[in-house]
């Protein structure tokens, strides 16, 4: 079964009846869903009490009791199920595939017609509207990264699907794309590390109806932190592991019923599934200068008890740091999107404001400027694409990501600031976009963990 069949009506999350479609019939089915739900009509609804009082609270704690969701477990300890390299033909062609392109068809829809129209309140609200995330959920977001055999849509390894997705996604905006994407970060993560009882215990949760909140809490509050050495510990007792530090930057973890947290384990970096509820799991809001629409949270772990197979993936710390590799190549990803916004922007901007007597686009230095937008712009999305396909090959990806994140977070954040510039005055003024994507640009440098793919 193919991405697209998956997500046709009658795939595993339900989008229509049992019929079968071609692609075209899949992406119309996928838009009417979307229509009949009446998210555009519903998006002036917010809970602003909830988030008043939530982002009111920052210098508080509560306890997560909200989540009151009960994994049973279940399986073996024995390796789970792992999807499949994607195949490699020797030609370098970055074109997506079909099925690839009509899901990013769908996404583009999505990212357009609901999250960029609540872009604006939920970045005040620091929070994403329940409309958004819904759409996400109906067009099978968290089970993007899973393959078939795991209730996912996928025949093999689709960090390339994950990649097209994030940008499609950013490009309506970078705050509500994380904030969709963070539940299918999990969820991946297992598919990839996660024994046959975790696969077992948490991953069908993520393909049904009710699909849980889950955030990757890789993020520490710290001056030059280093993602590889966590300062949050692990240490072994007589039945599990107690955990202790901080985390910051985690989306959505006031909703969150399932964390992978990042912890040093006999020094060795170690990623952990803990479940909200758990003593001493405490929480606090922690807005930022940008990504503000996911929800950001800093958890706070006193003495947290996990059981023995809470370990997610290998002790040594190679399976904690492809994570990170796999989380920053989402991030590229995301500035890819969102640099591309900018740049769609700014364009017919500069050609219709005018400035003593013709359009100001007229003037070298501004056409310059917005020509290195493009041109910078595509080196960032050719790097993230050529990492995301060795990714997909099961190749070592240590040196592409190095290279793509490197790039994706200086030229990002030049993009967001040549936008700010280009628009002068406006360019300052939350009338225009450009500040808001300039501020979640300057996130990707900084960023770790909350999304993967």
């Amino acid at each position: 079964m193919t991405l697209i069949q998956s997500l046709r009506p009658g795939g595993r999350h339900g989008l229509a009846s049992s019929e079968r479609r071609d692609p075209i019939g899949y992406a119309v089915a996928a838009l009417g869903k979307l229509a009949q739900s009446d998210l555009l009509d519903r998006l002036g609804v917010r809970r602003q009490t909830e988030q008043a009082v939530f982002t009111a609270t920052r210098g508080g704690f509560r306890t997560i009791t909200s989540a009151g969701r009960t994994f049973t477990r279940r399986g073996t300890s024995d390796a789970g199920a792992r999807p499949a390299a994607a195949p490699r033909t020797g030609v370098f062609d970055l074109t997506p595939t079909e099925d690839e392109q009509m899901l990013v068809d769908v996404v583009t829809e999505l990212a357009t017609d609901v999250l960029r129209p609540a872009a604006a309140t939920a970045d005040e609200a620091c929070a994403a509207p329940d409309e958004v995330l819904t759409a996400g959920r109906e067009l099978g977001l968290p089970i993007l990264g899973l393959p078939e055999s795991l209730g996912g849509v996928a025949e093999e390894r689709s960090a390339v699907a994950g990649v097209l997705v994030a940008e499609a996604l950013a490009h309506g905006d970078l705050g509500l794309a994380v904030a969709s994407l963070a539940p299918g970060a999990v969820a991946t993560s297992i598919g990839l590390w996660g024994t046959d009882a975790q696969q077992q215990t948490y991953l069908p949760a993520f393909g049904g109806d009710d699909v849980p909140a889950a955030a990757l809490a890789l993020n520490e509050p710290s001056v030059l932190f280093d993602v590889l050495r966590p300062a949050t510990t692990a240490r072994r007792t007589s039945d599990g592991f107690v955990l202790d530090g901080l985390k910051s930057a985690v989306p959505r973890g006031a909703d969150a019923e399932l964390l992978i947290v990042g912890a040093s384990l006999d020094g060795r970096p170690t990623l952990f599934l803990v479940e909200a509820g758990a003593d001493g799991l405490e929480i606090e809001a922690d807005p930022a200068m940008g990504v503000r629409a996911a929800g950001l949270t800093k958890l706070h772990l006193h003495g947290v008890q996990v059981p023995a197979d809470a370990v997610l993936g290998e002790t040594d710390g190679s399976t904690y740091a492809e994570c990170v590799r796999l989380s920053r190549l989402a991030w590229c990803a995301l500035a890819v999107g969102v640099g591309q916004a900018v740049l769609d922007y700014v364009t017919p901007y500069v050609k219709e404001r005018e400035a003593f007597g013709e359009p100001v686009a007229h003037r070298q230095s501004v056409a310059f400027m917005v020509a290195d937008i493009a041109i910078e712009l595509q080196a960032m999305r050719l790097l993230t694409w050529k990492a995301a396909s060795r990714a997909a090959a099961g190749e070592d990806i240590a040196r592409s990501v190095g290279l793509a994140r490197s790039l994706c977070a200086d030229k990002g954040m030049r993009i967001g600031l040549d936008g700010v510039q280009l628009l002068g005055g406006h360019g300052f003024v939350k009338e225009h976009p450009v500040e808001r994507w300039y501020r979640d640009l300057r996130a990707i440098g900084v960023m770790e963990g909350g999304v993967l793919v």
